[in-house]
């Protein structure tokens, strides 16, 4: 059997030659979430019901062009890639019915990412269940499954749906997220995680329905597993590993009274009800409740709101035909009531409610459930079934454990669980500027900090002046580190979502090219990432269709770093974007693709091309894509002690400590951007050995490498290369040579 192509040594992963590998990756890709027939983005609404007959084939994007995306992302520097991809995709048709067109669309992008030489690990995408609940993930099936109607969801505001809301353009930004709070997600992760012990009557198919949904998403993800493995050329050459559910949620497990807002429950946004107050909106009776306002220290009351389903309930009705989808559902499990007044947690007939404290014990054990409990006991028992599906299939597979976001982590260490191939898989936003929209150099807080509960009140976790901040993050994201070390053993720490938002301050920067406060956020969150000790991370997101106007096209979301709107980052600093093309038709820019795939690949103008407004349209800028494509090192001899890169300074730094020397056969090697270190203009200083830069075109992807030979022990290297001011517009830099005329400069004479 050849050797692991990336295997996992205590907390670090290695390669071949035992060097440490350092991760740069991206989430690939959005559009994910939705399908391409018909397609879908979340601002539309034609056809959303018709949630059975859909087609992903084309997520993340075409195999024709799967070659400009990749070598764009090569050419950035990246190594990682988190697939996207949704249950939907797999099983939209019927329990049981795989897509198989789809599949095999999947196998033949993966392939295309093996021969630009990613490491690729597969992410079942979930975002609150489903798009039929307001988010990604399960198919619409699963749904009715559950007993619930989703045609009901916006008069009982049992979610909040982006496709179905009245004003698409006018859906309050980041409101999606409340919907885990919302009466659907409440009762589907209940049901997915627990409902054995809180709903043993919801019986589908001779099975309870926790069971039911978690057999038919750990069966289709290891369907994908058997079909890759089958392909014969993907397993370990791309496929390095899997990742369980992304951002998973409790339900309403541990909550120890439905009639009151939990205090650990920090997001409000809107009319924001009680568990109680959701289950009566659920079956039709009218609530007033409070009305949240996110504001720069967190949620509070701002009024009230009365809601009146006016009768309508969100429960499937007594009379729906099962025969759909072929289940057969108990006879204790009746439609047309809600399942939690089933099984006693209140009266109907005369609106009581009977158990607040339904959830806040296990029933089999009668201990207090807190969600650090939940993760041990529930999560805990779904992720074994996920890791044993997976390894069923890939032995050796990787396994990413994503544990619920912010959460303290399962105990693990020293366990059976204890596995030597599981990475802590942990996610991270700056929550001010993601909620706000804005980055606000001036203050920040400590939101870890406050949920372990390191301040005596909130206001002593605020942090001033923009080194505070990023010395912040760059804390936080150490700490949730170490507690995966203490909780869950001794394991690499892969951060698989971390982002900015890019229409912040009311869409400024696509209103005048001006991406500095874009890029400075983007800045801090890499000081963080490159200071925190962690060994890689996968940035939220790429988005090939993103556009000014709808952003990633998902729940109102603008977080990826390619826009059709906005022009590509120049190769060089001297060059700029006269003849750059935008990221939808990038079909002759040299610095998207090397020479032999401009010749190769077909035509990009099956890209789509945006229709945005002129306003937000017209001033297109680089994304502060400066202050992402950025130097890391790739394959370190010995083991990293310390990285990272000054932009403002524009100055990588790194130090390492090995045992053995560094040899030209096998040396330290670096990522070195030609935008911010032109062969020809920068400087290198090392502590030992010597070193070579050169564009490395292996793996279809064209890159410049520094290689580094130095001797055994600690060593250091410093590179200088071009200062420049951060988010600069268009109309600020020289103009660039097009594809031709940098053919000529550099030589080439293959045309």
């Amino acid at each position: 059997m050849a050797p692991l192509r990336l295997r996992i040594e205590g907390r670090t992963f290695r390669d071949t030659n035992n060097r440490e590998v350092t991760l740069r990756g991206i989430n690939v890709a959005g559009d994910a979430k939705f399908p391409t027939s018909p397609d879908l983005p979340s601002h539309k609404s034609d056809r959303f019901y018709e949630g059975d007959d859909v087609s992903f084939v084309g997520r993340p994007f075409s195999v024709d062009e799967a070659h400009l995306h990749f070598s764009r992302l090569r050419r950035w520097g990246y190594s990682l890639i988190r697939y996207v991809f949704t249950w939907e995709a797999i099983e939209h048709a019927g329990p049981g019915k795989y897509d198989e067109d789809w599949v095999q669309h999947t196998i033949q992008v993966l392939r295309l990412a093996k021969d630009y030489g990613f490491y690729v690990f597969m992410d079942p995408h979930q975002d609150v269940w489903s798009r039929f609940t307001g988010g990604s993930g399960a198919p619409m099936w699963t749904v009715y499954a559950c007993g619930l109607n989703p045609r009901a969801f916006p008069a009982t505001e049992a979610a909040w749906v982006h496709n179905t809301y009245p004003q698409p353009a006018e859906y309050p930004k980041m409101i999606w997220a409340t919907n885990y709070t919302r009466l659907a997600c409440q009762v589907i992760f209940t049901m997915f995680f627990a409902g054995k012990a809180f709903l043993p009557k919801a019986i589908i198919d001779g099975k309870n329905i926790q069971d039911y949904l978690q057999d038919h998403f750990v069966s289709a993800c290891r369907h994908l597993a058997v079909r890759i493995q089958e392909a014969g050329d993907l397993e370990n050459g791309v496929v390095i590993g899997w990742e369980s559910m992304n951002e998973p949620n409790r339900g309403l497990v541990g909550y120890q009274d439905i009639s009151v807002i939990p205090s650990e429950q920090k997001l409000q946004k809107g009319p924001s009800p009680t568990a109680w107050q959701a289950i009566l909106l659920g079956s039709g009776r009218s609530c007033e409740m409070a009305n949240w306002v996110f504001g720069g220290l967190g949620p509070y009351k701002s009024g009230t709101t009365l809601v009146d389903p006016k009768g309508e309930m969100a429960w499937l009705p007594a009379d729906y035909d099962e025969s759909r989808y072929g289940w057969k559902r108990d006879p204790g499990w009746k439609l047309g009531e809600c399942i939690w007044a089933q099984h006693g947690l209140w009266d109907p007939s005369s609106d009581e409610l009977l158990k607040k404290d339904f959830f806040a014990k296990d029933p089999e054990t009668d201990r207090k459930i807190d969600y650090e409990y939940f993760t041990n006991k529930w999560f805990m028992s779904y992720y074994r079934k996920h890791r044993e599906a997976i390894t069923s299939v890939y032995s050796n597979a990787i396994m990413f454990c994503q544990p619920p976001v912010l959460e303290i982590p399962p105990s693990l260490k020293g366990t059976a669980d204890d596995d030597p191939n599981m990475v802590f898989s942990p996610h991270y936003y700056d929550g001010v500027t993601l909620m706000m929209k804005k980055w606000n150099r001036y203050w920040n807080v400590d939101v870890f900090g406050i949920l372990r509960g390191r301040y005596l009140s909130p206001a002593f976790a605020i942090k001033v002046g923009e080194t505070a901040i990023r010395n912040c993050f760059r804390d936080q994201l150490s700490a949730i580190r170490r507690e995966g070390v203490d909780y869950m053993g001794n394991h690499p720490c892969v951060f698989t979502e971390i982002g900015i938002p890019y229409d912040m301050d009311d869409k400024y920067a696509y209103k005048t090219g001006d991406y500095a406060s874009q890029s400075s956020a983007m800045d801090a969150n890499h000081f963080a990432l490159e200071g925190c000790g962690a060994n890689g991370y996968a940035l939220w997101v790429y988005t090939a269709m993103n556009n000014h106007e709808w952003g990633d096209l998902w729940n109102g979301e603008d977080l990826s770093i390619v826009s059709v709107d906005d022009k590509l980052l120049p190769v060089s600093p001297r060059a700029n974007a006269k003849d750059q093309k935008s990221a939808s038709a990038s079909s002759t820019s040299s610095d998207d693709r090397n020479l032999k795939q401009t010749l190769s690949t077909t035509s990009m103008a099956s890209l789509q091309r945006s229709n945005t407004p002129a306003e937000i349209g017209s001033n297109p800028g680089y994304r502060a894509a400066e202050a992402y494509v950025r130097p890391s090192p790739m394959a370190t001899v010995g083991n990293v002690i310390s990285y990272g890169f000054d932009l403002r300074n524009c100055t990588f730094t790194l130090v390492l400590e090995s045992a053995d020397a560094a040899t030209e056969e096998v040396s330290t090697e670096v990522f070195l951007p030609e935008y911010h270190f032109p062969k020809d203009n920068m400087a290198v200083e090392v502590s030992s050995g010597k070193w070579t830069v050169k564009v490395d075109d292996a793996d279809d992807g064209v890159i410049q490498v520094l290689k580094w030979q130095h001797e055994g022990g600690r060593q250091s290297l410093t590179v200088k290369g071009v200062k420049r001011r951060q988010g600069t517009s268009l109309g600020q830099e020289e103009p660039a040579p097009g594809y031709l005329e940098q053919c000529w400069q550099s030589g080439c004479t293959i045309m």
